[in-house]
């Protein structure tokens, strides 16, 4: 997701590895929450521009550094560990992890920043999360917006050689998941006015926009997991999403300001129109810009869409994994705390 913008309203080989992974489907999915409570967390953070973050660029200050791309990891371990145990606490019962730059990808090591995690790493803390109560779901953002942590094949969109390495992510990232119930591909904010500032501006419009799209989810659920995507594509192309996006894609749509009045904004009426469509729904809200708007979006969506098609709320901070940060995180969670509680 484009950073500043929205803020301102951001398989594995053997048969006894498959056999394992299949036991673990069966316990996650009998243990799955009737209502889903949760939040987005970075682990990778190349997503929101191609311009370096040490280079002298349109961007300043904190903007400088909450959307510039770097060739290092910025994620520290402690900060997540503290994060993920607050949402315990909470009651929280799901993360959403922004993977992005952050693994050393087997498939494409190319990928990976300096200081990204090996994969074995990696499995042993999706297995501490899952003991810990919360499901681990992976998300990589496919929009050509947000696809800085990509690097070249990012400036190769809908060439054979991109869409080879894209299913190559999805089906490692699948395994490495052990077959999750969702995968998040974003797509999302795909406009030249979002790419305003980057080094170079890409946009699939029209048919191209949804052959890839249908690629993704037909990719995704090749590997028997459900594709899940920020909903702001139908903003501006209403009658077209709704007569093109499958039902079976799970529905995140987003809105981050403090009054909910759908007869005046079009983000808030879009929770009244999909669930109306019959789209199944997690509607995201963020502390980004104000205190209030998660639990406005919790009180105006339990009362306007219908129980069986709301599945949860995900909170999405757009704050990265980092100590400077991690106050702003704890008081996302604590809004989430407050709603499940109340």
């Amino acid at each position: 997701m484009k950073r500043w913008t929205r803020r301102d309203f951001v398989a594995r080989g053997s048969l006894a590895m498959a056999a394992a992974a299949g036991a673990g489907r069966v316990t996650a999915q009998q243990a799955a929450p009737s209502m889903m409570w949760g939040a987005l967390l970075h682990m990778g953070v190349n997503s929101w521009s191609d311009v370096p973050v040490n280079s002298w660029g349109p961007f300043k200050g904190e903007q400088l550094k909450l959307v510039c791309q770097a060739d290092h990891l910025r994620f520290d371990e402690a900060v997540w560990q503290v994060l993920t145990a607050r949402m315990q606490k909470a009651g929280m019962n799901l993360v959403v992890i922004d993977l992005a730059e952050a693994l050393q990808y087997e498939s494409h090591p190319e990928l990976a920043a300096k200081g990204a995690w090996p994969i074995e790493r990696f499995r042993k803390e999706l297995a501490r999360l899952r003991a810990m109560g919360l499901e681990p779901i992976p998300k990589l953002n496919f929009s050509a917006a947000h696809d800085t942590w990509l690097k070249e094949y990012g400036r190769q969109v809908s060439t054979p050689a991109y869409y080879k390495v894209c299913a190559d992510l999805i089906r490692e990232v699948c395994a490495i998941f052990d077959r999750p119930r969702f995968f998040h591909l974003g797509y999302d904010e795909e406009t030249a006015g979002h790419q305003a500032k980057y080094s170079i501006a890409i946009i699939r419009q029209g048919e191209l926009w949804w052959h890839d799209f249908m690629f993704f989810v037909k990719e995704v659920e090749k590997q028997g997991v459900r594709p899940w995507i920020w909903s702001d594509y139908y903003w501006n192309h209403p009658e077209e999403f709704l007569n093109r996006m499958p039902k079976s894609v799970l529905q995140s749509n987003w809105y981050y300001g403090a009054t909910f009045e759908p007869e005046k904004q079009k983000y808030v009426k879009t929770y009244l129109d999909l669930d109306k469509a019959g789209f199944e729904q997690v509607p995201a809200g963020s502390n980004w810009s104000n205190d209030v708007n998660f639990k406005g979006t919790v009180d105006f969506c339990r009362k306007n869409l219908a129980s069986e098609r709301l599945k949860g709320f995900l909170m999405a901070p757009w704050f990265f994994t980092l100590p400077e940060w991690q106050e702003k995180n704890l008081q996302a969670i604590a809004q989430v705390e407050a709603c499940i509680k109340g």
